[in-house]
């Protein structure tokens, strides 16, 4: 009797117990099911008797599937992972209870973000997701400039290979004290390439480009390749060479790197020895015992190559992603091995120079909204004659405590020409008398020679 009762009560419980479930499958709308069975497994969660055994009884329970997506998937960037946090961070605020807030440049009103783990949504498919994410950063799209961490950092759960920040400076074509006919041959080169990518499929290469920028300081290349990534809306990668400590980590760096981009290795000269030839440190290696020859050797191997970079730039490795723009700057271009710069590496050499009339007049109007003037002449006359820098030349243009004043920033401008143009002289003059006495040296010494001889 006692036995019957209790399977009709258990009975009982089960038919309630199946009731309950087909109506609350019925009645609640989705996130409401969704919401009400998190609670259940949460409150699960926290009984005592369960603790221990947690992720095995909410496995077990739990109607989902855990997928991670990592941001860096061995060598490569995972673009899924930035489409899903692109799309999640794009779902509304209003019904978030945690928020982060930040201020960005120029914008009177907060950015607000999700600060919760945890972001509900109805899933129509991974396809849905990505696809979405996608179009909501091509809508959004911000460029970035990414600068590389230590690889110390990199197994740190807060840093990866690449930090970045917004990328915002103003620079453009049109305001780039350069002659008009360079201007168009770089921005036809420009619009080429980001319009290859069938024609770069055609001819079997990998679609990338790369640029060489040289000349002295002060002559705009770091400003032209601001101007670059404006005009094509392309991230830049800021690579410092010198925090890289083998050719493996320079891999693991460069195919990390997103499509649409410019990687930037400025004063590749003076960055690492990338000459290919043998230094007087390599000669030492002969000369030392084989305990400090084994720790010179160790170091040398720690180091980025020649080779290691040519294989990204132009090997195998360089088919790993797609779009994307190589750039090296350098003031003196004849200290680089000519491998590193022939043409297919280096496609497109530029000459940033000293400032010419027609780029003095660019200048002149970015900073004094000025078409001609009486000391142009005179101004033109002046940067024929002496090397003068276009950052030189915009230092005397820029106004005086927030106040343009034309005629005090020429006048002040053709002061500076005149001064620098005594002082080439004075060092021309200088490195004739010091020639003048080095022949004479040599013919006394020649005679000296003779004489005793005699």
């Amino acid at each position: 009797m006692m036995m019957g009762d209790t399977m009709r009560t258990i009975g009982s419980s089960m038919a309630s117990l199946f009731f309950f479930w087909a109506t609350f499958q019925q009645i609640f709308p989705d996130h409401l099911k969704i919401a009400i069975k998190e609670f259940l497994l949460s409150t699960i969660q926290q009984l005592s008797i369960v603790q221990r055994f947690s992720d095995r009884i909410i496995n077990f329970f739990s109607p989902y599937i855990v997928i991670n997506f990592p941001e860096y998937e061995e060598y490569r960037f995972n673009h899924a992972f930035a489409a899903i946090e692109t799309y999640l961070g794009a779902k509304a605020t209003d019904k978030a209870q945690k928020l982060r807030a930040s201020q960005v440049k120029e914008s009177k009103g907060l950015v607000l973000k999700r600060d919760e783990t945890k972001v509900r949504d109805v899933y129509e498919g991974l396809n849905y997701v990505v696809e979405e994410g996608k179009s909501i950063e091509a809508r959004n799209k911000k460029m970035k400039l990414y600068t590389n961490n230590p690889s110390s950092d990199w197994g740190s759960s807060k840093k990866s290979m690449w930090r970045h920040i917004d990328f915002k400076h103003p620079a453009s074509f049109q305001t780039l004290a350069m002659e008009s006919k360079k201007k168009e041959e770089i921005l036809n080169d420009l619009e080429a390439f980001s319009n290859g990518k069938e024609y770069y499929k055609k001819i079997g290469k990998a679609w990338k480009r790369g640029y060489l920028l040289h000349g002295p300081p002060g002559t705009g290349k770091s400003t032209m390749i601001a101007a670059m990534a404006n005009h094509l809306n392309y991230s830049i990668y800021d690579l410092e060479l010198t925090a890289i400590q083998n050719n493996s980590e320079l891999r693991k760096l460069l195919t990390a790197t997103s499509s649409k981009s410019i990687i930037v290795i400025g004063d590749i000269d003076c960055s690492v020895d990338l000459t290919g030839k043998r230094s007087k440190r390599d000669s030492d290696l002969f000369s030392k015992n084989d305990g400090e020859k084994g720790k010179e050797e160790q170091n040398q191997s720690s180091r980025v190559t020649l080779s290691g970079l040519l294989n990204f730039i132009d090997g195998i490795w360089s088919a790993c992603g797609q779009e994307r723009i190589i750039v090296f700057t350098t003031n003196h271009m004849e200290k680089l091995d000519p491998a590193l710069i022939r043409r297919g590496r280096m496609d497109m050499h530029i000459e940033l120079s000293y400032c010419s009339f027609e780029g003095f007049k660019v200048l002149a109007k970015n900073y004094l909204d000025l078409d001609s003037h009486p000391l142009f002449v005179k101004i033109e006359s002046f940067l024929k004659e002496i090397n003068v820098s276009p950052a030189d030349v915009a230092e005397e243009l820029m106004a005086k405590n927030h106040k343009i004043d034309v005629d005090g920033s020429l006048k002040d401008l053709v002061q500076s020409l005149e001064r620098r143009k005594k002082n080439q002289r004075g060092n021309s003059h200088d490195q004739k008398k010091k020639y003048s006495d080095r022949k004479l040296g040599i013919f006394n010494w020649a005679s000296k020679q003779l004489m005793g001889r005699h």
